[in-house]
């Protein structure tokens, strides 16, 4: 549950005639723009934010992925987790912007995830099946219905394969969604072949920090004016696109910019005439009721352009609610009577604008009336066989609670009994036994609420008509496990000749009441002992991963991660729960104390202390104090854009190098508060785009340039199976330029590139060592990759 605050500042963000009035200005368009990507982020914002705030457009935002493959500038969810929180991240950032989002991609475990970078699109394909994702663009086409089609980035070299992959299949999908003969399975569905009128490509290049697209971009056809401000907020367009960048707080967007962007070029590659100059985005497509009444017969065009009218005097008359409210009803009226009265074919090409219009105008028509709901689940989380409430509060003092309250929930879910109190009405619900867990990654997000497992439903009479409305909870409901399951630790790193052969695990928020079993394989055994319990390991140790699985009830258990941000709200990753034992030859430096000065971005501080090393973490008062006891500091990935305090240390951190102490950096992007003449102790500058200064291949060759350097031969000796089982990529953000005392350890490409050599250097200064790496060490250690962790210890050793 929402604390006070938290409650207040929602109120607080959302005044009501700002709601009216971007209510109202939906009404102006039947036109729907839809801007394709790769990943939460991908949407161009401030454009998006003057299609709809300036040209009334419905905007929807089509994204194949969910991020889960991604770096996380903000805590340590990965994989799953990282993709349910930046699929959160896209839906504020949709709700800012008033729009609906198109999931392509169901999660991790979907063919069409984020696996990483890739370079060129025909690898993107290899993973994601070329055909899969065209049909699933299909059927976006076919069910959201755009007139236009816009991709944000180029199929061009020195693109992200993703993003090359997304505009191929863009493109490729217009001939078959219009093709009744394409996919014969969506018209099982009730979704028919839908002609996209537009496609357009960015007439802007695509290069930056991270990417440096080798071919210049195709010529503007038209330029999108973003000039003026939305009318409500008095905001430049771009400005309310920054309010909505600003959610992808985990990939650290949402920029203040003094002079706001102001326009948009575009290149048309498909229209109705082709390929042309036009002066306007909505030339040949119906953007207003008005613009069908041409094609609707007399009876019904006069119709429509009643209810233009009767929207435009409405829109007039704000914040005149009384005056609003008569026109909406007339309007309404009109759109009913355009049904009887259109013809079959017209409505099947125009009868989804129709069908929205009233939606839209439902949601104006209470807006007007202040029935604007709150819907409260307590507790947020249910699991199978237990109960919970829904209150639905009305928090306008001056309207009474609407009689027409119902709510929607999950099929295995149940209202027991529904109260009503002076000013809100509450339902009891309760799970079956056999309820299903919540899927986190839902296909579709609306602007006009309906979303989750769990919603409100709102009927009220509002002069003549009956009116509904949806109303998302304050917070979403989901399913989880009646048990969730925390081993601690969840993996453990067993070096090969130690004596140690038994570890004590924990269970974190487990009943000791239920009855836990470990299917551990031969040789392995897994018994009770002083509240927790003991694993034990073969006498001869077999090298590589093994995977014991905790059951409950005879099921695998499961762990519940709550992902928490002011930004995204609560919710929940759901997934098995494993132990882990990566048994491996590892030896560790001797005498090493390690500092560890993190941002929360990695959990490489955790795997230290699991290989067994002396590891302190450094916050401010560590950093400022007495630096010289430990032998090695490293920062985390980030953390000098992520730390003020650590940046106002980087003079104390160079000192203790010229005293003998060795430092290593894990990698950093250009923007992270690297400056390469101050945050080194020598210059050392990270390579910009950085398409251009990474290894995307995890199987790229790795030349060694130093076999004999310390950090290569102990107190590990890496050699070829270290880089054997990498994950993702090799490594990103290399060092492009650097002072002459470092030495590149390492060389590694991918194919028909050429070799980069500052993945890993090294540097004595004064007494003492800086170590700076762009290989995603951090990434490995996660994937329990063997070689990471001896490489790992090597980099920790004393100078």
């Amino acid at each position: 549950m929402l604390t006070s605050h938290e409650r207040i500042e929602r109120q607080k963000s959302r005044p009501a005639l700002v709601r009216l009035h971007h209510a109202l200005s939906r009404l102006t368009s039947t036109a729907t723009v839809m801007n394709t990507g790769a990943h939460p982020d991908d949407e161009q914002n401030g454009l998006l934010a003057m299609f709809r705030f300036g040209l009334g457009m419905r905007v929807v935002i089509a994204c194949s992925t969910r991020g889960e493959g991604g770096q996380n500038a903000l805590g340590p969810e990965r994989l799953g987790a990282l993709g349910v929180l930046r699929s959160r991240e896209l839906e504020e950032a949709a709700r800012q912007l008033d729009a609906d989002v198109h999931w392509l991609g169901h999660g991790p475990e979907d063919p069409v995830h984020d696996f990483g970078f890739s370079k060129d699109g025909d690898a993107t394909f290899a993973r994601w099946d070329e055909k899969r994702i065209i049909e699933r663009l299909v059927r976006a086409y076919r069910q959201e219905r755009p007139d236009i089609v816009i991709p944000t980035f180029l199929d061009v070299p020195g693109q992200h394969g993703h993003h090359r992959a997304m505009t191929r299949a863009a493109e490729a999908a217009l001939a078959l969604a219009a093709d009744a003969g394409a996919y014969p399975e969506h018209c099982a569905e009730g979704l028919t072949p839908w002609r996209v009128a537009k496609y357009y490509l960015p007439a802007w290049p695509g290069g930056g920090d991270t990417y440096d697209d080798e071919i210049p971009p195709p010529d503007a056809t038209i330029a999108i004016d973003a000039s003026g401000t939305e009318p409500a907020t008095g905001a430049a367009y771009d400005h309310i696109g920054e309010w909505s960048r600003a959610y992808h707080a985990s990939q650290g967007m949402g920029v203040w910019r003094n002079t706001p962007r102001l326009s948009w070029p575009l290149h048309l590659r498909h229209g109705p005439r082709g390929s042309q100059s036009e002066h306007s985005i909505l030339e040949d497509i119906p953007a207003t009721l008005a613009d069908l009444a041409g094609a609707a017969g007399h009876s019904a065009g006069h119709a429509l352009l009643a209810a233009h009218d009767a929207i435009s005097n409405a829109i007039q008359a704000f914040p005149n609610r009384d005056r609003i409210t008569t026109l909406l009803l007339d309007a309404a009226g009109h759109i009913d009577s355009i049904e009887a009265l259109a013809s079959p074919d017209f409505m099947a090409r125009h009868g989804h604008r129709l069908d929205r219009k009233r939606r839209e105008i439902y949601a104006a028509l209470l807006e007007t009336a202040g029935i604007d709901v709150r819907a409260v689940t307590e507790p947020q989380h249910l699991s199978p066989g237990s109960t919970g409430r829904i209150t639905v509060h009305m928090d306008n003092p001056s309207i009474p609670l609407p009689d027409g309250i119902s709510i929607t929930l999950p099929s295995d879910v149940t209202v027991v009994r529904s109260q009503d109190a002076a000013r809100s009405r509450s339902f009891d619900i309760k799970a079956a036994a056999t309820a299903a867990l919540t899927n986190p990654y839902g296909h579709t997000w609306s602007s006009l609420g309906g979303n989750g497992a769990a919603f409100a439903n709102v009927t009220a009479r509002i002069g003549n008509r009956q009116v509904q409305g949806t109303f998302d909870l304050e917070e979403p409901l989901s399913i989880v496990p009646k048990h969730s399951l925390t081993l601690l630790p969840e993996a453990i790193i067993a070096r090969r000749g130690d004596a140690m052969r038994s570890w004590p695990i924990g269970t974190d928020g487990m009943d000791p009441a239920v009855a836990l079993h470990f299917d551990a394989p031969p040789g392995w055994t897994v018994r009770p002992q002083d509240g927790q319990w003991l694993l034990s390991a073969p006498e001869m140790l077999p090298a590589g991963l093994t995977q014991i699985t905790p059951e409950i009830s005879g099921h695998p258990a499961m762990r519940s991660t709550p992902i928490s941000y002011p930004h995204t709200g609560r919710c929940v990753f759901i997934a098995p729960e494993r132990l882990r034992v990566l048994a491996l030859d590892l030896k560790l430096p001797e005498g090493a104390k390690i500092g560890y000065a993190g941002g929360g971005a990695d959990r490489v501080a955790l795997w230290l202390q699991r290989m067994g090393l002396d590891v302190t973490e450094l916050d401010t008062e560590a950093l400022g104090g007495d630096l010289s006891r430990f032998t090695t500091i490293v920062v985390g990935i980030f953390t000098f854009g992520l730390r003020k305090d650590l940046s106002a240390a980087t003079e104390r951190l160079h000192g203790f190098v010229e005293n003998g102490g060795h430092l290593v950096t894990l990698y950093h992007r250009p923007t992270d508060g690297w400056i390469p003449s101050v945050t080194p102790p020598r210059y050392l500058k990270i390579g910009s785009p950085s398409l251009r200064w990474r290894v995307t291949d995890p199987h790229a060759a790795v030349t060694i340039l130093s076999p004999r350097h310390p950090l290569l031969t102990g107190p590990n000796i890496i050699g070829p199976a270290d880089w054997d089982g990498w994950d993702k990529e090799r490594g990103l953000y290399f060092a492009s330029d650097f002072n002459d005392a470092y030495e590149p350890l390492l060389s590694m490409h991918d194919a028909n590139e050429q070799p980069l050599n500052g993945g890993l250097i090294s540097a004595r200064i004064g007494k003492g060592r800086h170590t700076h790496t762009g290989l995603v060490l951090h990434h490995q250690l996660d994937r329990l990759v063997p070689g990471a962790f001896r490489l790992m210890a090597n980099l920790v050793q004393p100078a």
